[in-house]
């Protein structure tokens, strides 16, 4: 017995001094820091069709993050029914009458979540946001960079909710991904998209990449 407690007395000392404690935790690493000004360009993949976009990005609380984005993307009546056609190598859809652009401006709110649980490298998010919408028509029936020319314009409310999350630790780029649901509202007749079909509600579901930097 007198043996055992001689090499207690020896080891345990030498091994407070010299390593950690069988059961004793590692030094929590300190959450990263990232910049509070963020600017970059959306991607967008929705039901009407690709898209494009930029934003900006100010954290005024830990976690709270206000942003400002802009975007334009086409928008489709879901009565659409795309053809193809072999002969002459282009795609068609029978009664169509405008192509329809979303050009939303939208101001709004970012708050992070779950931040206690996962580390840093994985940053997700809720979103929303709310403001002005331009949608733009142009003539199906012109040729697309033609039609143009002979776009006309409307003005109505808008907004999307969405969450997503940014990636990595790089303090400098910015990665980030978000999946957001927009609402275009119009308090008149809508637009038309079919010949002789108006809309009254846009939006729809879209995939957003977000591409960026920090400072």
């Amino acid at each position: 017995m007198k043996k055992y407690l001689l090499i207690a007395i020896i080891v345990i000392p030498f091994l407070k001094t010299n390593g950690q404690g069988i059961g004793e935790m590692a030094p929590e690493k300190e959450p990263a820091e990232f910049p509070q000004n963020a600017w970059g360009v959306d991607i967008m993949f929705g039901e009407g069709g690709f898209g494009l976009g930029g934003f900006y990005r100010r954290e005024i609380f830990e976690n709270f993050t206000l942003f400002t984005d802009l975007s334009i993307s086409e928008a489709k009546d879901e009565r659409e029914i795309e053809y193809y056609d072999y002969y002459y190598g282009r795609s068609y859809v029978i009664g169509k009458q405008n192509r329809i652009f979303l050009i939303p401006l939208t101001i709004g709110a970012q708050f992070r979540v779950f931040k206690d649980v996962l580390s840093d490298n994985l940053r997700p998010y809720v979103n929303a946001g709310i403001g002005p919408t331009m949608v733009a028509t142009t003539p199906y029936e012109r040729e697309f960079f033609n039609s143009i020319g002979y776009a006309q314009a409307q003005y109505t409310l808008g907004g999307y909710v969405g969450f997503g999350a940014n990636f990595g630790l790089d303090q400098s780029k910015l990665l980030g991904i978000n999946l957001r649901y927009y609402v275009v509202h119009f308090f008149n007749e809508g637009v038309e998209g079919l010949k002789n079909r108006r809309i009254k509600n846009l939006g729809g579901f879209y995939l957003t990449i977000n591409i960026g930097s920090m400072y």
